[in-house]
């Protein structure tokens, strides 16, 4: 059983990275076969997106090798396949690493180094969101570590090594808790695999039985609502929730363009994908405890996240450190979307849920396109902060376009994606947790806010205000280029794709959620 498809859509930027680090002295030949290397990873991840039988359902475009790490004890496999649920985010990820690339055409300094680890940092994502063994898995999850480190602290500006040092320290925090209840599921009497889910071949026989399938009567070596709680901590602080948010704003904020693009429109989304894969796909059934028990509190922390990260925002002053903000605030809504499993299998909403997977999404493109909208005007004004600037759209109006396109859609404006996700996640949870979803409903008004304010304070106005750019530099202000704009234009598509027809993404997301909820 192996298709060859998946392997190659993982590993195709890594084996471009090993290229440009070996072969590769010009600096045009460098800039352009990495490139080259995202788009035609781009191009392999929409032929598993499209290609992605959605009458069959179920896992499909497995790679499966057995015995691949030879201590036969462990029972690991090398196992990769995409279902309803993971088959959007490696569009997404695809998506974004290609964004990434060509938001980096104007990189300079080391150029071989950084294209080298920003092409291993996709691979990496990638290699997530198809690994089926849980073991690959958690070496792909925490394997992104060191490219997003490097990236950050050689590449970034104001405090870099600072914040790609807290990264990192938060990072293995999460994932010390992670490796924890991966080996508590591991050793659990009745459970003698790392596989994630079941898989079933053509003519409808079992092949690979899963966890979800031999947890619910294994007896644990943990009680599962402590298993399930290292699971929840090590998603919790990729996704990130609060209180563990605390080292998003700084990488955010020092970290380049291209990188902030991939932080927030992939990265994040790992820890809500591992929260949907395994907190609601193996903690259903389990004896004891199941994940209905702990809605409830995951519902109060989506509130808490979504209400607190709005409110800090409001407080920036810096475009940057903004939208990172929000982003708690958003993926607060992804927990929201994931608390719709209700206090009882009656109650599970799997609107709500298919919500929270929507949300990853069309996050995903929004705030990626917000990032490289604020990276594009960084680079002309050379300043971030929002009191200094004024008036630039007399002077960048595409620029200005696109930017109110990612606040809007941000803010969940109707036609586009973004109120897509949010209403389903409202609709959803409301029926199972009205308290939670009034009051995160108040942090769309919050997002309305401060996404006006940013958007008039930068790029209204009669110019920049006292303190900031001189009149010399705001006359010489140019807008986008061609090249800059295929990046945007990757960006954008999505955004209105999914706001005016989201069954195209719906309906795929639809039939992953189906499959998790038992």
């Amino acid at each position: 059983m192996f298709s060859g498809l998946l392997t190659a859509t993982v590993f195709l930027p890594a084996a471009t990275a090993i290229i440009v680090a070996l072969l590769l002295r010009d600096r045009q030949a460098i800039r352009w076969t990495s490139i080259g290397g995202t788009v035609v990873t781009l191009v392999l991840s929409i032929v598993v997106f499209v290609g992605y039988d959605r009458e069959q359902g179920g896992v499909q475009f497995v790679d499966r090798i057995t015995g691949w790490i030879p201590i036969e004890a462990l029972q690991a496999e090398y196992l990769l396949g995409v279902d309803g649920l993971s088959a959007p985010l490696v569009l997404l990820t695809g998506i974004l690493g290609a964004a990434a690339a060509f938001a980096s055409w104007r990189v300079e300094h080391r150029i071989k180094e950084y294209f080298f680890w920003l092409l291993v940092l996709e691979s990496a994502v990638m290699g997530v969101f198809v690994s089926l063994d849980l073991l690959l898995f958690f070496v792909f999850f925490e394997f992104e570590v060191i490219p997003m480190y490097m990236l950050i602290s050689i590449w970034g500006s104001g405090r870099p090594k600072y914040s790609a040092m807290k990264f990192v320290l938060f990072t293995l925090f999460g994932g010390a808790f992670l490796f924890v209840a991966i080996l508590a599921i591991f050793i659990s009497q009745g459970i003698n695999t790392f596989a994630m889910v079941s898989i079933v071949n053509s003519e409808g026989v079992k092949v690979v039985e899963g966890i979800p399938d031999l947890v619910a009567g294994a007896d644990l070596i943990a009680p599962a609502a402590l298993i399930f709680s290292f699971f929840l901590v090590g998603f919790a602080v990729k996704l990130p929730l609060w209180p563990l948010h605390n080292w998003l704003p700084d990488a955010h904020t020092d970290a380049p363009t291209a990188v902030s693009v991939m932080l927030a429109g992939v990265l994040l989304k790992m820890g809500g994908y591992g929260l949907l894969r395994i907190n609601v796909g193996f903690f259903q059934e389990t004896d004891g405890f199941q994940i209905f028990d702990a809605a409830g509190a995951l519902a109060a922390i989506a509130a808490m996240s979504v209400i607190y990260g709005a409110i800090v925002t409001i407080r920036q002053t810096d475009m940057k450190r903004l939208i990172a903000y929000s982003s708690v605030s958003h993926m607060g809504f992804v927990m929201l979307g994931v608390a719709a499993v209700g206090s009882s299998p009656d109650e599970l909403s799997q609107g709500g849920l298919n919500g929270a997977a929507l949300q990853m999404f069309t996050h995903g493109t929004i705030t990626g396109l917000a990032f490289l909208m604020v990276g594009l005007t960084y680079e002309r004004t050379h300043s971030r902060h929002i009191p200094h600037l004024g008036g630039l759209a007399k002077k960048m109006p595409i620029i200005a376009i696109f930017f109110i396109i990612a606040g809007f859609g941000s803010l969940g404006l109707p036609m586009l994606s973004g109120f897509v996700a949010e209403i389903m996640i409202f609709l959803g949870t409301f029926t199972v947790w009205p308290w939670a979803t009034g009051i995160a409903a108040f942090g769309v008004v919050l997002a309305a806010g401060y996404t006006l304010w940013m958007v008039q304070r930068t790029f209204f106005g009669p110019g920049p205000q006292p303190g900031g750019m001189s009149d010399e530099t705001y006359e010489e202000l140019t807008d986008a280029n061609w090249v800059d704009m295929i990046a945007v234009v990757v960006l954008t598509v999505p955004i209105f794709l999914v706001g005016i027809w989201p069954s195209v993404i719906t309906d795929t997301f639809k039939l992953g959620i189906e499959a998790a909820v038992r």
